[in-house]
Parts: C-alpha cells; sequence; structure tokens
C-alpha cells in the first residue's frame, strides 16, 4: 500500500480528470466480491434514512471510498479535516467534495469524476491506478445540504498520498478493515442534540456521522461485520 501521513510538497493543480472515466469490475481481488454485490442491492433506505431531497435541491458532491491491499489485509483510505474549516473541522472522512463544472453531467458520470478529482487535490492521489468499480446509492446531509454520491474504488496501483494543502486537511492515513470489525474498536456516538449513529475508534482517530454510517452499512451488507455492543456509547462534543 502507498505510503500516508506524510506532508506533501506543492499544490495539486484543480483540474478535470483527464481521460474516459467508466466502471468496471474486470480483475477486482476475490475478497471485494461481497463488496460489488452489496453495491449492486443494496436500496436507498438500507444505507440511511436521510435521502436527496425531492425536488432536487442540495449541493452535488462525492466521495471515494477507496479499498487497497495493505500488510495486514484490505484497508480503506481516510482523510482528516483541517480543525480552521468552517464545516466538519477535524473530522475523518472519505476524500470528496462538490461537484465541478468540469466534472461532467452530475446524473452521468460527474460522480466518479469528482471522487478522483477531489481525492487527487486532498491527497495527492494517481487517479490513473484507481479502479472504479460501483456506486452506492445518493444520499443527504441535512446539516450541510449536500447530496453525496458514494464511489467505490479498488486501488489496483498503489500511489504514495499525503496532506497536500494543510489548510484543508490534517491527515491522510489508511484504516485496515480488520480494525473496522473488531467489536473493541466499535461504539455508539451520541451527539448533544440527542442523534446517535454508529462510530469506529481507529487510527487514533474517532469516525463518525456520514462516513461511519456508510462503512457501518458495507460492511453489514458485505458480511464483514462482527456483533459488537451496541451501548457502548461515545459523547461528542457539542462543536461536532
Amino acid at each position: 500500500m502507498a505510503r500516508t501521513g506524510e506532508t506533501r510538497g506543492g499544490a495539486v493543480t484543480r483540474g478535470a480528470v483527464r481521460g474516459q472515466v467508466t466502471l468496471s469490475k474486470e480483475g477486482l481481488p476475490e475478497w471485494l466480491a461481497p463488496v460489488v454485490r452489496a453495491a449492486e442491492t443494496v436500496e436507498p433506505l438500507q444505507l440511511s434514512r436521510f435521502l436527496p431531497p425531492e425536488n432536487g435541491s442540495g449541493r452535488k458532491s462525492a466521495v471515494l471510498i477507496l479499498f487497497g491491499e495493505g500488510e495486514r489485509g484490505p484497508e480503506l483510505l481516510l482523510i482528516e479535516r483541517a480543525g480552521s474549516l468552517r464545516s466538519h473541522a477535524g473530522q475523518p472522512s472519505f476524500p470528496g467534495g462538490a461537484l465541478d463544472p468540469e466534472d461532467g453531467d452530475p446524473h452521468a458520470d460527474g460522480p466518479l469524476r469528482a471522487a478522483l478529482r477531489e481525492a487527487q487535490e486532498e491527497t495527492g492521489l494517481d487517479p490513473s491506478g484507481v479502479q472504479l468499480f460501483g456506486v452506492l446509492p445518493a444520499l443527504y446531509i441535512p446539516v450541510s445540504g449536500f447530496v453525496v454520491t458514494p464511489v467505490l474504488g479498488w486501488w489496483r496501483e498503489p500511489s504514495p498520498v499525503g496532506v497536500v494543502d494543510p489548510n484543508e486537511t490534517a491527515r491522510v492515513f489508511t484504516v485496515p478493515v480488520a480494525d473496522l470489525t473488531d467489536p473493541a474498536n466499535r461504539a455508539t456516538a451520541v451527539h448533544p442534540s440527542g442523534h446517535r449513529g454508529p462510530a469506529f475508534l481507529v487510527e487514533s482517530a474517532l469516525v463518525w456521522g456520514f462516513t461511519a454510517g456508510v462503512i457501518d452499512r458495507l460492511l453489514h451488507y458485505a458480511g464483514w461485520e462482527r456483533p459488537w455492543d451496541r451501548e457502548k456509547q461515545v459523547p461528542l462534543d457539542w462543536r461536532a
């Protein structure tokens, strides 16, 4: 797997991902087969009760759920957002962001291009080494008004990654799937508002919110979930 954690010198130039961007399941490792099946069969409400508004409002965005293979087997690429950001400050998440006009049709390959472009801008990832193989139903984040399309990728040819812009990203790291499924690392996050949701305590980070919700459902529908103590709670700060 690629090196993670270092700050990369220079900025990645913003711009559209070049070439044709398509989905392909050819040549994927066998261990990804359950994820492929889950992506093909899961219904929107099986992922979240927060679905895109029927009137089409909401800012279109995409995230890259990138699976790689490291020293301890399958793993996911995550980032930790900078603490100075106005939205989701300090929160671990998938690489991603809003669609730009140059990404193309938001109802076609626009989300695929946006997911790769944002991952490149945030982590220095080389998009040419990523094989996109699936798309999950679009979901809604009410607090920010984003309509998010989760794009699934296989890190076929790993490239070095790290923080590109410290003003946007505090850390880039990978998490073994084995740690995400370990019951000792699982808990229920409790927001001061009363909202409860899944959380993961991994790599010195608390993964919660939208990202944890998607990971939780992926583990469940891929058949990787292990029984865990849902009464174990982690309180969230009022600023979360």
